[in-house]
């Protein structure tokens, strides 16, 4: 269970970080050959990424890495990394102490560097740009100025690989990634590393939440559980590390596998431009596929809608689907409800429904007063001059005129409408594990279960 004092936690390479030298063990061999590097990058050969780069290469798309900045000088990044902000107080969005920005950079958008670019760790995505986003681990606000930040700055993705008990609906965080959905962007975050459920921002509506799988393609133990869009490669991940003596490190984490998914995002916008980020979300998530995972149904705790597989993603015969996508969306960027994609997504809208519902019910209610008002002068009337007629002044008690005021139809409240009607019982994220997710499964259709 993740402790709260922790706040503002690293989802990264929280284990298994090793140096990247000799046969990628922990032993004092001299720095990792070129070949070493790019063997140790079995993701990309899981997902056949020289047939992927023949459809696209995620060129004209920027991706902003908010995380401890962003070496620009790695020799696997040169060329790739925007000016971008700094906004811990420290003026060098370049300058990477921790060194995890860059790694998660070099997995987005490495090139490698050397003869043919035979050395150095290659990204799935290698012609996009990087747009540097330092704001470290402790400060919500900063990381959320950040995505706004980005946003402004044309990003069309948003890398999130960490964890901020912070940015519950409603905070500061929370209403920053609104604001990056509500024009348009995917934000991609990593669920966690410590087998509880998924962390923040990764549970917030409409954020794409990735889980780790190993090379065999199984589930990664350590990973969060609950509300998971997809799954990628996470496990023995081989990066850039700037702290390294070798500049390079293998590591588990869902860090790794946000990033790769941010990239497979960004190929896909790339090939896709005209699709809005719901829609890039739906293709990514009908491409997905369990493969070797028999026996789940999606969404799944562990691996949301299956393994991401970018060559499917470019190439399936995916309808583009609704312009809000298949996840549950923020509603604005100061609401703290959540919604579904079936429904009303903007509470304010919700909002207008119920008083134009409630305006509704107050003019029929009016009509029938009225009504039982001319009735009533009728009845009236007609016991006037029968009674005038038979010399009395009309039989029985109370005699005759309008009946009492609220008989005959009294007001109800109007209904036929909820405030959010398509609003899950549920509004806390995240799902425990065992329950059902927060939305129903949007697609029926189970996703293929071949090829990457």
């Amino acid at each position: 269970m993740r402790s709260r004092e922790l706040g503002f936690k690293r989802v990264g390479s929280t284990t298994g970080v090793v140096a990247l030298t000799g046969a990628l063990l922990l032993t004092a061999a001299p720095i990792a050959s070129a070949d070493q590097v790019r063997d140790a990058q079995w993701p990309l050969r899981v997902y056949a990424a020289t047939k992927v780069w023949k459809t696209s290469q995620g060129a004209g798309v920027t991706v902003a890495v908010v995380d401890s900045g962003v070496d620009a000088t790695q020799p696997d990044l040169t060329g790739q990394v925007l000016p971008g902000k700094d906004f811990t107080g420290a003026g060098n969005p370049h300058k990477d102490t921790e060194g995890h920005g860059t790694a998660m950079a070099s997995l987005i958008a490495g090139h490698g560097h050397g003869a043919n670019n035979a050395a150095g760790v290659v990204g799935l995505a290698p012609k996009v740009k990087i747009l540097p986003v330092k704001a470290g681990y402790k400060n919500t606000e900063a990381w959320a100025n950040g995505i706004r930040y980005a946003v402004d700055q044309g990003a069309s993705v948003i890398n999130l690989s960490f964890g901020d008990s912070s940015s519950y609906p409603g905070s500061k965080g929370a209403k920053a990634i609104a604001y990056a959905q509500e024009h348009d962007v995917v934000v991609v975050a990593a669920t966690g590393n410590d087998s509880g459920t998924v962390s923040y921002p990764a549970a917030l509506p409409g954020v794409v939440a990735v889980s780790a799988v190993d090379q065999s393609l199984n589930f990664w133990s350590a990973s969060n559980t609950g509300n998971v869009t997809v799954a990628a490669p996470g496990v023995a991940v081989a990066q850039a590390d700037p702290n390294t003596k070798s500049g390079y490190a293998v590591a588990d984490g869902t860090s790794g596998s946000a990033a790769y998914v941010s990239a497979i995002v960004a190929l896909l916008r790339s090939k896709y431009p005209d699709l809005t980020a719901g829609q890039i979300i739906n293709r990514l998530v009908k491409s997905a596929s369990f493969l070797n995972n028999t026996g789940k149904k999606a969404p799944d705790k562990e691996l949301g809608y299956g393994i991401a597989r970018p060559g499917s993603a470019l190439t399936m015969d995916i309808p583009k689907g609704p312009k809000e996508g298949p996840l549950a969306q923020a509603s604005s960027s100061t609401s703290t409800q959540s919604g579904s994609a079936s429904g009303d997504n903007n509470p304010s809208q919700a909002a207008k429904k119920k008083d134009k519902s409630s305006s509704s019910g107050i003019l029929v209610i009016a009509g029938i007063a009225a009504a039982v008002i001319v009735l009533g002068i009728v009845f009236a009337v007609i016991r006037s001059r029968r009674n005038r007629g038979s010399g009395g002044p009309g039989s029985g008690p109370g005699g005759g005129g309008m009946p009492p005021h609220g008989t005959g139809y009294p007001p109800q409240p109007p209904t036929g409408y909820q405030q959010y009607p398509n609003t899950p019982p549920s509004q806390g994220y995240p799902t425990p594990p065992g329950q059902s997710p927060q939305h129903p499964n949007p697609y029926a259709q189970q996703p293929p279960h071949q090829g990457q």
